[in-house]
């Protein structure tokens, strides 16, 4: 056995072994930086050191210091677990190591990434020949997203920015929701616009109709994109799209909708209805780590207008092979990356359309009995309405809020964090893993009851 082939069975047994503790040790980190830094050791060595004996040194010290977020009872972010196929398919990405930019230089992967954007914009009721790119993450889906919609209004109102870039040109009106995810405005900062002009939105996160059309009216004629959202991070509210997208649509204005996990309500007859009108955008972004639960990273990027997205991403490079139909590398910012799209395809391949429906709408049933569950306890309360996958709770003031949320974390059955919601402190709960089982939401809310009662 060679020294590759021996690190490879040194990880293989230490995966299955971190896999196999998920179901009974506690999820939050319980060693310390300083403490793993010991661990690994500071001096780097002097001579070469056997692969394996690399990986076991890693493995062992850094276990104490991982936090299970692939356990069926962390709720503490918007974070999936890792789908069995797509987990094996990533050690395949890693294994074939392909850098996935033209079609003629990786085949596989360009066939990979056109079947399992086809199966996404089937799944999710978006256009079907609008464009799929495999970004990073979501920020990064949304950059991309807004980069083509920028370069869309700019282009209507005569400026070329690729040619020209901003400086000079007319200025981009951005409008967006109260209560729109950090990432957007991240992005926005990327791209040069600054912050979005913010539209009021109602109690629960959704943009005013009205509102908006306000909004569009002070902007006048100037080139305007309007982000929407499917599935507020605290609330899990969708925007009403068929009227925020005719106010938009009237005012000749781009619709981006961030969907980063809520855009998956699509694919079940259950939710659907919460993205009515969706699909009547002209971008959209989601994150297939968390409501698809494929492995880090794995953001996906749509435009509804191919040549929108190529326009703004596409590279040329003498010593690149462009294909007549078009690359990978046209649709995203980076040229080396991974081969995102081999994991989207065995997720969806293994789950098929009916698992991703079960898979959605039980993320959905155990964020009610969450709720159903913390509304019983003594001077507890739900703060939202309980749509999707999150929930918000109080137990009395800030201050015993806070309280039970510590204690939580010191008991170790589940990790579930705090936020500010609406000027008060909250448990935001947030249901992702497609291995919670209804036995985790139980023992998870054993423990907030114990948590509360201590507090």
């Amino acid at each position: 056995m060679d020294a590759r082939e021996t690190a490879l069975r040194q990880a293989y047994d230490h995966a299955v072994r971190w896999l196999a503790s998920l179901a009974d040790r506690p999820v939050p980190a319980r060693a310390s930086v300083d403490g793993i830094v010991r661990a690994l050791g500071t001096e780097l060595p002097e001579r070469p050191s056997p692969p394996a004996d690399v990986v076991d040194l890693l493995a062992t010290a850094c276990e104490p210091g991982l936090t299970a977020f692939p356990s069926g009872r962390f709720y503490g972010f918007v974070v999936g677990g890792t789908e069995p196929a797509a987990l094996a398919t990533d050690w395949l990405v890693s294994a074939w190591d392909q850098n996935c930019v033209m079609r003629a230089v990786s085949p596989a992967y360009a066939a990979a990434e056109e079947i399992a954007g086809a199966w996404l914009l089937d799944l999710l009721g978006l256009p079907g020949d609008s464009a799929v790119g495999f970004t990073t993450g979501a920020t990064m889906a949304n950059f991309t997203c807004l980069a083509a919609g920028r370069d869309a209004v700019l282009r209507r109102h005569g400026r070329d920015v690729a040619r020209d870039g901003l400086a000079g040109g007319p200025a981009v009106h951005v409008l967006a929701g109260q209560d729109r995810h950090m990432a957007i405005d991240l992005s926005l900062r990327y791209l040069g616009l600054g912050r979005p002009d913010l539209v009021d939105a109602d109690d629960q996160g959704r943009i005013r109709p009205e509102a908006l059309r306000r909004a569009l009216a002070a902007g006048g004629r100037s080139p305007t994109i309007v982000i929407l959202q499917a599935g507020d991070i605290h609330s899990g509210a969708f925007d009403p799209f068929p009227e925020t997208i005719r106010a938009a649509r009237e005012a000749d204005a781009w619709v981006h909708i961030d969907g980063a996990f809520g855009l998956w309500a699509a694919a079940s007859p259950a939710y659907a209805h919460l993205t009515a009108g969706c699909a009547d955008a002209d971008s959209w972004a989601t994150d297939a780590h968390k409501t698809l639960n494929v492995p880090y990273d794995c953001g996906l990027a749509v435009v509804r207008d191919p040549n929108a997205l190529r326009a703004a991403m596409a590279q040329q490079g003498e010593y690149l092979i462009h294909h007549e139909h078009g690359d990978p590398v046209d649709k995203v910012p980076e040229l080396s990356r991974r081969g995102r799209a081999f994991t989207v395809w065995a997720a969806l391949r293994s789950l098929g359309r009916a698992g991703v429906t079960d898979l959605v709408e039980r993320l959905c049933r155990h964020a009610s009995s969450f709720a159903t569950g913390i509304a019983r306890i003594d001077g507890a309360s739900v703060l939202n309405d309980v749509v999707f996958t999150q929930v918000c709770a109080v137990f009395g003031d800030d201050d015993r809020t806070d309280r039970v949320l510590d204690r939580l974390l010191d008991d170790g059955t589940a990790w579930i964090s705090g936020s500010t919601w609406r000027g008060r402190r909250v448990m935001r709960i947030s249901v992702s893993n497609w291995s919670t089982t209804d036995d985790d939401v139980t023992r998870a809310l054993d423990a907030i009851r114990r948590a509360a009662a201590g507090a």
